[in-house]
C-alpha cells in the first residue's frame, strides 16, 4: 500500500511541476551498462549528471530540458575508458618522427630525413614507433645511416613498445654510454666492439635524460590535442600508465585552467620521488583527476626479447629475457603499498615475470580482497599461473590488439604449446569475473574500435587471419563493451561515478552511427563517433 502512495505521489508531483533538465537525449537505443545491461530509449541530464534513463514518453513527459536532441535510433554509450594507455606519451609522439608502419630501416631513415628538415631548430630529434619484426630478416637496426646524416645532432628514435630505442653517436656521447658497459634490466647492443645505438630496456634511461623539458606552451600543445584524438574515438576517460609528479601537477594545473578537459586515471612511476610526495598523503582526486596507482615494472616487451620467461625464447635458445629490477624490490614494495589506498599496478609480459609478481601479490594480499592489485598486460601466462589472479582478486589488465599485433611471430619467440597461454583474455576473465581492456596507445593505434574488434572477433584491421587468431580466448560483444566501459572504471576504482548510464553518474557518453552490438564484424572498424559528451557537454 505504501508503495502504491509513494507512486501516486510522484507521479503527482511530477505532472504539477516537471524537473528542469540542461539535455535530454531521446529516441536512442542506449546501452546503460548496467548489471543487467540494461537498453532504454531516453536520458535527461542536469550539472554534468544523469537524472534519470527510461522509455521516451516517461523522460520527455517527467522532465523539460534546455536542449533536447533526437538521436532518431542511433546507439548510445557510456564514454569508453581506456583502462591502459600513456596519454601525454601519446601527445608527446604526436609532435615526433612518426615511424608507425616503416616496412624497413632504410624508410625509417627517410621519414627521419624528412622530419629534420622540416624542422631545423631542434635540439634534439626523436621519433616513436619502429618495429624490426615487421622488416625483412627481422634483426635490429644499426645507427650507421644515422652517425652519416646527423653527426652533430642527437637522435633518438623509440621503439614501437616503448622498451628498445635506436640512438645516434651524438646522443651516445653526451649520454656517456660506451661499449662494454652493462646495466641492470638493460642491454646495450655491441658488434664487433661497436655500439650500435640499439638499447633495450633501462639502457636508454641516460639518453632520454640529456633531452630538456617542454616547455608550458609546448607540453600543452601535446595534451590539447591528445586530448582532441581521444575525444574524436569516443574516449572519455584515460589510464596514463606512469607518470612523474610533475607531469602530475602540470596536468592538474591545466585542468583547473580549463585548457584540458579529458578524464584522468593515473599510475605514478615506481621512483623515489614519486612515491615520497604522494604514498604518505594518499590518493589525490579532483573532478577529472585521480591518482591513485603506482606503475612498476617487471620486465620488458616480447617483440624486443626483454620479456622474461620461464623458459628460453623459441627463436634465440639460451636467452630468457631479465627482470628490469632485483625480486627483492618487488617484494618490498609491495609490502608497502599493501599498508596504504593506492593500487599496485606492474606491468609483467612473459611468463616468469607474471608468475614473479602473482606470487609477490598473493604474499601480502591474502586471498580474497577489494585492493584491485593490477598486472597490467598479464601477455604470457603459464597454465598452472592462472588460478593466482583469482585466488587474490589480482586484476589482469589487458589490451586486446597486442595480440593482434604480437600474432604474426608471438609464436616464433614462444612456440606452439606456450602460445597457448598468451593473449589469453578468456581464461583470465574467468578468474574475477571482469576484466579491464585498453589499447596502450601509443604502442598500439589509439582506436577503440580495434580493440573492439582484436577482442570479439581475434582479426586485425586487415581481417587476418581468416579464422580469428585463438578464438577460444575471444570475448563476447557484452564482455567487451563492459571491459572498455564499467570494468575499465572498476579496475580504477571510478565505477561509482563513470562507466555506466545510471541515475547520478557522471554524464559521460557517446553517440555511434551504427551499433556495436549488432553490426556485422567486418564493419566493426567503419562505426564513427558522432558525437562524444563529457559531464553532459558536448566535446566533440
Amino acid at each position: 500500500m505504501r508503495r502504491i502512495i509513494s507512486i501516486a505521489a510522484i507521479a503527482m508531483f511530477c505532472a504539477c511541476k516537471a524537473p528542469q533538465a540542461d539535455l535530454i537525449i531521446h529516441h536512442a537505443k542506449i546501452y546503460t551498462v548496467d548489471s543487467a545491461f540494461s537498453v532504454v530509449e531516453a536520458m535527461a541530464v542536469k550539472d554534468g549528471k544523469i537524472l534519470a534513463t527510461g522509455k521516451n514518453e516517461d523522460i520527455l513527459k517527467h522532465f523539460t530540458a534546455l536542449e533536447n536532441i533526437d538521436a532518431q535510433g542511433k546507439a548510445v554509450y557510456p564514454g569508453f575508458i581506456d583502462a591502459h594507455a600513456h596519454f601525454v606519451g601519446y601527445g608527446r609522439a604526436l609532435f615526433q618522427v612518426d615511424l608507425f608502419g616503416c616496412n624497413n630501416w632504410e624508410e625509417a631513415v627517410t621519414r627521419v630525413k624528412a622530419f629534420a628538415a622540416e624542422h631545423p631548430n631542434l635540439d634534439w630529434i626523436q621519433g616513436r614507433g619502429w618495429d624490426q619484426n615487421r622488416w625483412p630478416g627481422k634483426s635490429f637496426p644499426t645507427n650507421e645511416a644515422l652517425n652519416q646524416l646527423f653527426p652533430n645532432k642527437p637522435v633518438v628514435l623509440t621503439r614501437v613498445d616503448g622498451h628498445a630505442s635506436i640512438a645516434n653517436q651524438k646522443a651516445l656521447d653526451l649520454a656517456g654510454i660506451k661499449a662494454g658497459q652493462t646495466i641492470t634490466g638493460g642491454f646495450i647492443e655491441v658488434k664487433n666492439g661497436k655500439l650500435t645505438g640499439v638499447l633495450i630496456d633501462n639502457a636508454d634511461d641516460k639518453v632520454y635524460a640529456q633531452i630538456p623539458e617542454p616547455s608550458k606552451e609546448i607540453y600543452t600543445q601535446w595534451l590539447q590535442q591528445a586530448e582532441k584524438n581521444c575525444f574524436a574515438q569516443g574516449l572519455t576517460t584515460i589510464t596514463d600508465c606512469g607518470l612523474g609528479y610533475r607531469d602530475i601537477e602540470a596536468i592538474d594545473t591545466l585542468q583547473k585552467e580549463g585548457k584540458l578537459n579529458m578524464r584522468l586515471y593515473v599510475m605514478l612511476s615506481d621512483e623515489p620521488a614519486n612515491l615520497e610526495r604522494y604514498l604518505k598523503k594518499g590518493p589525490y582526486r579532483t573532478d577529472k583527476l585521480l591518482v591513485k596507482g603506482v606503475k612498476v615494472y617487471a620486465d620488458g616487451a616480447l617483440g624486443s626479447r626483454g620479456a622474461c620467461l620461464l623458459q628460453p625464447y623459441n627463436d634465440k635458445p639460451g636467452w630468457t629475457g631479465f627482470l628490469l629490477r632485483n625480486p627483492s624490490h618487488y617484494d618490498s614494495l609491495a609490502q608497502v603499498l599493501a599498508n596504504t589506498d593506492f593500487q599496485m599496478c606492474t606491468h609483467a609480459i612473459g611468463d616468469s615475470a607474471n608468475r614473479e609478481i602473482l606470487h609477490i601479490y598473493n604474499k601480502y594480499l591474502h586471498g580474497k580482497n577489494d585492493k584491485r592489485w593490477r598486472i597490467e598486460h598479464a601477455q604470457v601466462i603459464n597454465q598452472q599461473d592462472f588460478h593466482l589472479f583469482g585466488d587474490a582478486s589480482i586484476v589482469p589488465s589487458v589490451q586486446p590488439t597486442h595480440g593482434t599485433s604480437d600474432m604474426y611471430w608471438a609464436g616464433d619467440r614462444l612456440g606452439a604449446e606456450r602460445l597457448k597461454g598468451a593473449y589469453a583474455y578468456k581464461q583470465l576473465l574467468q578468474q574475477n569475473g571482469w576484466i579491464p581492456l585498453g589499447t596502450d596507445f601509443p604502442v598500439e593505434d589509439i582506436s577503440p574500435f580495434k580493440t573492439f574488434l582484436a577482442a570479439v572477433v581475434r582479426k586485425d584491421a586487415k581481417g587476418y587471419p581468416a579464422n580469428g587468431f585463438q578464438t577460444e580466448n575471444a570475448l563476447t560483444r557484452e564482455e567487451t563493451i563492459r571491459g572498455m566501459t564499467i570494468w575499465a572504471a572498476k579496475a580504477n576504482f571510478m565505477e561509482k561515478e563513470i562507466g555506466s548510464l545510471e541515475q547520478g553518474k557522471k554524464a559521460d557518453f557517446i553517440i555511434l552511427d551504427q551499433d556495436l552490438m549488432k553490426v556485422p564484424e567486418t564493419d566493426i572498424l567503419k562505426v564513427k563517433v558522432k558525437a562524444t559528451y563529457l559531464g553532459g557537454k558536448k566535446v566533440i
